[in-house]
């Protein structure tokens, strides 16, 4: 049987047309875009030309974005913008590439419901005079939960108004990490109200290690590495041509196959809650359509994931990073699952991989799994 792999939130494979792509840049055009002959002119064109529709894919310019190594890269930098007696928010459930580099500041979560949405009016109370950065995923990575990012940029503009009013000239900034949301999400920074917007390449079947960070106009950054000032002096380093050159190619195909793909992935997503047995479905409203979070109380999910390995179906506990610790997912636990049902979640996330015959046949195999576990623990 050919592996069936449905755990996109996690990694994507490069697409063949981005392959293609990304090829002459390692081969041919491989001169360093900042030498001064015309061969390595021509190829500082390309990239600057990749960075224009990596932007315009969200509504922006390429002197908006700074190119990363990743998502984790594009977060930590989002959080230069900010002063060191400054106060930051961020959702009880965001990634720890958020969480982290938080902690150096003072900081506090913000509450999510049940089904990982923002509460409001916890953000509302939360945000004091020192706040000036506000972190909030525009889909969780674990969950798919979908945040209502317009509505929150509202808030912040009128908390910026009030500010002012009071004498206060501190900035208020909004941070989103758009990584798991570009397949699916027609993103754009204006109708989001974003300050901040962190991109992964890794995510929408682009190659790994490449990431942007979108800055409005109006926001300061301090580099996190110095060297010879690329990217507007915000990340030194040679630029990653042929990462770049594939991450356009990979953004431009998302948008092209922006409806398909949404209408495929909730079609997968229906065979699935219709065919697996036995379980309560956890994230049950505002998620992205390939996310199926599926919870087997009473049984352990990572032997659950060993055993459907065995039959070369690959799900996941939740996040990758998390996972590979043998962490207990945070984000489960802020949304009040009890330590029984976190420990028999299944995070499935669908792909450009995945076939109709693919869902049907790994959710007879999940079913198969279970049953075989349930029997085993009642033996």
């Amino acid at each position: 049987m050919r592996m069936i792999y449905l755990d996109h939130a996690a990694a994507t494979p490069v697409a063949a047309k981005v392959l293609e792509a990304m090829q002459p840049y390692f081969l041919d055009e491989f001169f360093n875009p900042s030498a001064a002959y015309l061969p390595a002119k021509k190829v500082n064109a390309d990239y600057e030309a990749a960075k224009g529709e990596i932007a315009h894919a969200i509504g922006a310019k390429g002197n908006d974005i700074v190119i990363t190594a990743g998502a984790t890269e594009a977060n930590n930098l989002a959080f230069t913008s900010i002063s060191e007696n400054a106060k930051v928010l961020y959702l009880k459930t965001e990634h720890d590439s958020v969480r982290n580099p938080a902690s150096r500041f003072k900081h506090e979560e913000v509450e999510v419901d049940q089904n990982g949405r923002i509460v409001i009016n916890d953000l509302k109370q939360k945000i004091d005079d020192d706040t000036e950065l506000v972190s909030v995923a525009l889909a969780n990575n674990e969950l798919g939960t979908i945040q209502p990012l317009a509505e929150i940029a509202t808030l912040i503009r009128a908390i910026r108004i009030e500010r002012l009013k009071n004498g206060n000239t501190r900035q208020l900034l909004l941070h989103t990490d758009a990584s798991q949301a570009m397949n699916l999400l027609d993103i754009n920074v204006a109708r989001l109200g974003v300050d901040l917007l962190t991109l992964n390449a890794a995510k929408v079947y682009g190659p790994k290690g490449v990431g942007a960070l979108y800055v409005a106009h109006d926001v300061r950054l301090k580099p996190l590495t110095l060297g010879g000032g690329q990217e507007n002096g915000l990340r030194s380093g040679t630029q990653n041509v042929p990462g770049v050159i594939g991450f356009a190619t990979a953004l431009k195909l998302a948008k092209e196959h922006l409806n398909g793909n949404r209408k495929k992935y909730a079609e997968f997503r229906k065979i699935l809650l219709d065919e697996v047995k036995d379980y309560e479905l956890i994230n049950k409203k505002h998620a992205l359509d390939n996310f199926v979070v599926l919870c087997f109380d009473g049984l352990d999910a990572e032997r659950l994931i060993y055993l459907l390995e065995d039959r070369e179906v690959y799900v996941s506990t939740g996040a990758a990073c998390a996972a590979s610790k043998g962490v207990r997912s945070h984000v489960l636990t802020a949304i009040g699952l009890t330590d029984s049902k976190i420990n028999g979640s299944l995070r499935i996330t669908l792909g450009e991989t995945n076939t109709k015959e693919q869902v049907h046949e790994a959710a007879r195999i999940i079913n198969e799994v279970v049953a075989s576990e349930k029997a085993r623990i009642h033996a």
